[in-house]
């Protein structure tokens, strides 16, 4: 399960501006949530294939998410569903759907159940799925909610995901819900030749999303995204290198001069929307920096990373780097607007507070930043959110720095 709510989605929470819904949409309110939340997914994300976007439309995610929680139900965000654990956003569900592209008759693995919301979407595109959860509570509700749903070519099980479920066995598709370093070894062995696994594979909060092929017995790697899942737990953990998580506050490649081998993504940075790369002269660290750009009040033009924080030992975090704009407006409300933006979150990975800094509007040149945030003492993760943040304009950042204070 993917590990935080979206930056977005955090101060937007944070903010009051989740009317639910319900009350947004009056009549069947769910539903027509349900039918923006697809059409988001074509236009923010790009999703083009129909069945995927066809399997999302027809699965009520309200079903799968707390009764407390389920109003934000089809906001682009990930949501706790307890133990630790959250339920995807729906754009990482749709696009490691279409990046496994199943087909009518194949036999899918799903390595974390969750509360089965990525196995009832995967239900309607293949002839069967084979579910498992470590978490015993977490199958048993996933089990019920998928049986009332009628999704009765799902078999859930609960179980260590990283030997798989050889009983089964072969399977065309794997897909993994949960972080491993390496690939687990009884996997390979499960997945039939030519069948196509995907799994975010790494160390910490450094992960990538692959896209892994069976072919000749080996596994031959793509590499789609920067991507941050919970840990795989159980047997995986023997296979987890000593001092693999960081506990100091750092950014991975705040200067923007990397990408992802293989991408035209940046490394380090999740959730990339609008986000391109400039190589010029005026660079003010290295060869490159970032640059947003959007041109619809609302629309995100952002990128996220998370790390690990314990407020207990820092208080607040500093924030320093380099901003330029260019007709940088606000977006349909003074709240969407070019900034930065820490989300904290307590060991159980629910919010406990946001704070947003960084205001810039209009047109300026290359100009030096420096802010500081207070940290809440029970803080453990944190996701910084940086971009137009729903705003319009063009804005460039370089040399980002991230230091902690005591």
């Amino acid at each position: 399960m993917h590990s935080f709510l979206n930056g977005l989605a955090a101060w937007v929470i944070a903010a009051g501006l989740l009317s639910g819904a319900k009350s947004e949409a009056g009549r069947d309110g769910f539903e027509l949530a349900r039918e923006r939340m697809v059409e988001q997914l074509r236009e923010d994300e790009g999703l083009e294939n129909a069945r995927v976007l066809e399997a999302i439309r027809e699965i009520p995610r309200h079903w799968f998410v707390p009764k407390a929680l389920e109003e934000m139900a089809y906001y682009d965000m990930a949501l706790p569903i307890g133990r630790g654990q959250t339920i995807s956003p729906p754009s990482m569900v749709a696009g490691m759907t279409d990046r496994l592209d199943p087909q009518p008759g194949d036999r899918v693995l799903e390595v974390g159940t969750g509360t089965g919301y990525q196995a009832a979407v995967l239900s309607r595109m293949v002839s069967e799925v084979f579910t498992i959860e470590i978490v015993g509570a977490l199958a048993r509700k996933a089990r019920s909610t998928l049986k009332r749903l009628g999704c009765l070519n799902v078999e859930v099980k609960t179980g260590d995901g990283y030997l798989g479920w050889p009983e089964r066995a072969p399977f065309d598709r794997i897909i993994v819900a949960c972080s491993p370093e390496r690939v687990p070894r009884p996997l390979i062995d499960q997945l039939r030749e030519g069948g196509r696994m995907v799994v975010p594979l790494g160390a910490g909060y450094e992960q990538t999303l692959y896209v892994l092929t069976k072919t000749n017995g080996f596994m031959v790697r793509e590499a789609v995204a920067p991507t941050v899942f919970v840990p795989m737990v159980g047997r995986a953990e023997a296979d987890r290198a000593e001092g693999s998580s960081r506990f100091e506050p750092a950014l991975v490649n705040g200067g923007f001069e990397e990408v992802l081998p293989g991408t035209s993504r940046v490394k380090g940075w999740y959730h990339q929307r609008q986000l391109r790369l400039v190589g010029a002269s005026d660079a003010r660290e290295g060869a490159s920096y970032a640059v947003f750009e959007n041109r619809s009040p609302g629309r995100t033009a952002e990128a996220s990373q998370a790390f690990a924080l314990e407020g207990d030992r820092f208080r607040e975090l500093v924030l320093a780097g380099w901003v330029k704009g260019d007709e940088i407006e606000w977006g349909v409300s003074d709240r969407e607007r070019a900034s930065w933006v820490l989300a904290c979150y307590n060991a159980k990975r629910e919010l406990i507070g946001v704070t947003a800094a960084g205001d810039w509007l209009g047109t300026f040149d290359w100009r030096r930043f420096e802010q500081r945030v207070a940290v809440p003492a029970a803080t453990r993760e944190a996701v910084l959110r940086v971009g137009l943040c729903g705003g319009t304009g063009r804005l460039s950042l370089d040399g980002l720095r991230l230091t902690a204070g005591r």
